[in-house]
This record gives C-alpha cells, sequence and structure tokens, in this order.
C-alpha cells in the first residue's frame, strides 16, 4: 500500500494478526500496518466491510485495532513498540455474547 523511502535502520518487531512484522522506530503503527502491505485493520460495526486507515491523524477512527489486550486504539496516534501485539477488530462486541455462552450450558 505505501512503499518506504528509506530502508529500515532502527527496526522495531511487533505481530499483526499473529503474523510477525518489522517498522522503523519512531513510526506510527497505522504507517507501518500500510508500510507492510496490510490492506485493512478492522470490519465495519454495521456491514462488515473493511476498514483501513484514511486520515492518519486521529480524525476518522478508520484505523481501530486491538493492541496488547486494549480494545478500540487508534493506530495512527500509537507509535510502534518492540514486541506490540496487535489484533484486528471485527464488528462490534455482541453484548449478549455471556448470555448466549449461558444458555448453553446445562444447571
Amino acid at each position: 500500500m505505501l512503499n518506504r523511502l528509506r530502508e529500515i535502520e532502527e527496526a522495531v518487531s511487533f505481530t499483526f494478526d499473529g503474523k510477525r512484522m518489522r517498522a522503523q522506530r519512531g513510526d506510527m503503527l497505522a504507517s507501518a500496518l500500510l508500510a507492510a502491505g496490510v490492506d485493512h485493520v478492522r470490519q465495519s460495526v454495521v456491514s462488515g466491510a473493511p476498514r483501513a486507515p484514511y486520515c492518519l491523524m486521529g480524525v476518522c477512527f478508520e484505523c481501530l485495532v486491538t493492541i496488547d489486550g486494549v480494545q478500540n486504539r487508534q493506530a495512527c496516534l500509537v507509535e510502534v513498540e518492540e514486541g506490540m501485539t496487535v489484533l484486528s477488530q471485527h464488528g462490534a462486541m455482541d453484548p449478549l455474547a455471556r448470555f448466549h455462552e449461558d444458555e448453553g450450558r446445562q444447571p
């Protein structure tokens, strides 16, 4: 999606959906993902359509990801850190998920 203008000189490694990736120290996460060829980071809560970083300045909220277990982080506002675990987000969490899990249990 994006091409780097220079080679990575000071590499930082992180994972995105289980895949190991490299970035330049100081890169914002959204830019690092785009430079690594990632074409979407989440799915729309309404339609399930793939969404990707758009504005790269914290306005549009299209780059929401889960970082080290914390959901709804804007990848364009977070600097990549060594060992960071990043996951894409798939729609909205089902508020009744726990209820549905309990329905299947035997008393």
